[in-house]
């Protein structure tokens, strides 16, 4: 069986505050602990008037401080964006506050804008050092050296388990070659997720922290009582996409009844692209397409995204889904 997780953004829907979302965030990791879901993590996003994740190792303090047993965690840190010592640090922290129950996934992206990436006061080539940087972070994580002056406090061995994110070949590369675990973003760019997987698999180097190969796939995924229902509920999560390529990006909005009308062809087209590993529908549609993603990718994990205006549906599409018997039980020595 497959183990399920959330990745949460935190989503701020029309007519709501940050605050509202950041509780309903906990709301749901809430549930998501009751209903056996694996861990729940929370993302760093910029300048996104719709996204409450943007602090992330605090926003991850919350919801750690509001349950008891269920992962938390980022998913990830664009580690670019930071200096690995001060991200060592609020995990460290994090791990010494919640033992045993934080995760830290790092990703390439500035998952900003170029602007915003200035007013963050970094330069852009520092994505270029994001294998050292990872470097870096693992050792300031890791037991302390004799000679080694410089420590994270917390941190040092702390050993919070590393995961590499991505959605190209170049994050499978280099999860395999420092034998971590692997979270692809098919919940937005599924093209290369079959070739990145193959390549993470085939090159794969045993680790301290995984001796052999494992990998999470995003997938967005929206369950209601009628496949009607659920495409309907989508619909937010389409025209966010849309608004986004009209550089118009914005609160979640509420869902409608004709996307068609909403959306030109060529946005249709770019739309679908990104969520073309969506699965949508009741409760045996969802079955039915999770079980065919499951065999076609052989995921260990999926980590499932779902974008729903009405607080009360996502927890419904949520407990749908976690009832469907996917969910494995939690698997916390693994990573």
């Amino acid at each position: 069986m497959t183990s399920l997780s959330i990745l949460d953004l935190a989503p701020i829907p029309q007519g709501a505050t940050a605050r509202e979302a950041l509780h309903r965030s906990l709301d749901l990791a809430q549930h998501a602990e009751a209903w056996g879901y694996n861990r729940f993590w929370v993302a760093e996003h910029h300048n996104m008037v719709g996204i409450a994740s943007a602090a992330t190792s605090v926003v991850i303090g919350f919801l750690a401080g509001g349950t008891q047993r269920i992962r938390v965690g980022a998913g990830g840190i664009m580690l670019p964006n930071h200096s690995p010592l001060v991200i060592a640090e609020q995990f460290g922290t994090l791990e010494a506050l919640y033992p045993g129950r934080i995760d830290l996934g790092l990703g390439r992206a500035p998952g900003t804008d170029q602007m915003t990436l200035r007013a963050l006061r970094r330069d852009p080539r520092t994505a270029d050092n994001f294998p050292q940087d990872v470097l870096e972070l693992q050792a300031l994580l890791g037991p302390a050296q004799p000679d080694q002056r410089i420590r994270a406090v917390p941190g040092t061995g702390s050993q919070v388990p590393l995961w590499i994110l991505g959605s190209s070949l170049f994050g499978a590369q280099l999860a395999a070659m420092l034998g971590l675990p692997y979270a692809f973003a098919s919940h937005f760019a599924p093209e290369l997720l079959i070739p990145a997987l193959e390549t993470y698999r085939e090159r794969f180097e045993p680790s301290r922290q995984l001796q052999k190969p494992y990998a999470m796939v995003g997938v967005p995924v929206v369950a209601a009582e009628t496949d009607a229902e659920a495409r309907r509920l989508f619909t937010s999560t389409q025209q966010s996409f849309a608004n986004m390529f009209r550089g118009a990006r914005g609160q979640l909005p509420p869902p409608i009844d004709d996307i068609e009308s909403y959306w030109t062809p060529s946005e249709k087209i770019q739309v679908q692209g990104m969520l073309g590993r969506a699965v949508v529908g009741g409760p045996e549609t969802v079955r039915a397409g999770l079980e065919a993603l499951i065999a076609e990718t052989g995921a260990d994990e999926l980590m499932v995204a779902s974008a729903i205006f009405d607080h009360a549906a996502r927890l419904r599409s949520y407990e749908i889904l976690g009832g469907l018997g996917l969910a494995a039980a939690r698997q916390p020595a693994l990573c």
